[in-house]
């Protein structure tokens, strides 16, 4: 199988297991299991106790359920802000990383060149890597107030235990930087060349041009380069060895052969 075969059935899986993540982080949002609580001694009397970044939910044993609002904005600790806002962050970039994505992949052939399309992909891995880690940072941030409030002796308010909701968003945020993480590899690799090939690259058309303007060149049907002499010129085998910008030019013309 071909390495860009290889490549395209590995940017499709990405790309699942990506969608997926993104689908489970944008879950969470309308879902009130972030935290629950369970008040009362007696199953007839029980209380449930919910909430998520929006709302508090309450519901008892005869199925009555009542939900309210936060009353104001203003009014919330600046936690629950960063938690909003990074949940708001990992959806809007979680899409955008998937349009990117879908643009660059070798199987949809929508981009330019190859190089092109790597590098789009690079940027809808990046994109992707960004929301996985708001949303990481979200639900971890979430689960270390409740656990550190649940187990502070002196915390004297109710207290919440973790809900569904912020597991659910664990799972969906590795998915995220997994398939994140891969893309970023395998195109960057692809689309942003390394420093000694573009050094080798520029050596190598500074040698051409060189060539070109001492009469040394003749271009031949394969796409590279011959070296010729000149006929009349008598034959020099120190040449080389006087000339270190040949040198150069020698040793990256057969790096790019290498390549």
């Amino acid at each position: 199988m071909k390495y860009r075969t290889v490549v395209m059935y590995m940017e499709i899986g990405c790309f699942v297991s990506c969608l997926c993540g993104w689908i489970l982080v944008c879950s969470t949002l309308p879902t009130e299991y972030w935290t629950f609580s369970e008040v009362g001694s007696i199953v007839l009397t029980t209380s449930n106790y919910y909430s998520n970044l929006w709302r508090d939910c309450i519901s008892d044993t005869t199925g009555v359920s009542d939900c309210k609002d936060y009353p104001s904005m203003l009014a919330l600790p600046a936690f629950l802000h960063a938690c909003r806002a990074l949940a708001v962050c990992a959806v809007i970039t979680g899409f955008f990383g998937g349009v990117l994505t879908l643009v660059g992949m070798k199987c949809t052939k929508i981009g330019g060149s190859e190089i092109a399309n790597a590098r789009v992909t690079f940027a809808g891995g990046i994109t992707y890597l960004v929301s996985g880690f708001c949303g990481m940072i979200t639900y971890s941030w979430w689960a270390s107030k409740v656990i550190t409030e649940f187990l502070d002796p002196n915390f004297r308010a109710q207290k919440f235990e973790l809900g569904a909701a912020v597991f659910v968003g664990w799972g969906g945020s590795i998915l995220l930087i997994s398939g994140g993480a891969v893309l970023t590899f395998f195109s960057g690799k692809e689309g942003l060349p390394s420093r000694t090939a573009q050094a080798c690259h520029l050596c190598h058309r500074a040698d051409q041009t060189d060539l070109h303007a001492a009469g040394h060149i003749v271009p031949s049907h394969s796409g590279t380069a011959a070296v010729l002499r000149r006929q009349e010129e008598p034959s020099n085998e120190d040449d080389s060895e006087n000339r270190p910008d040949l040198q150069q030019g020698h040793f990256c013309l057969s790096r790019e052969n290498d390549f």
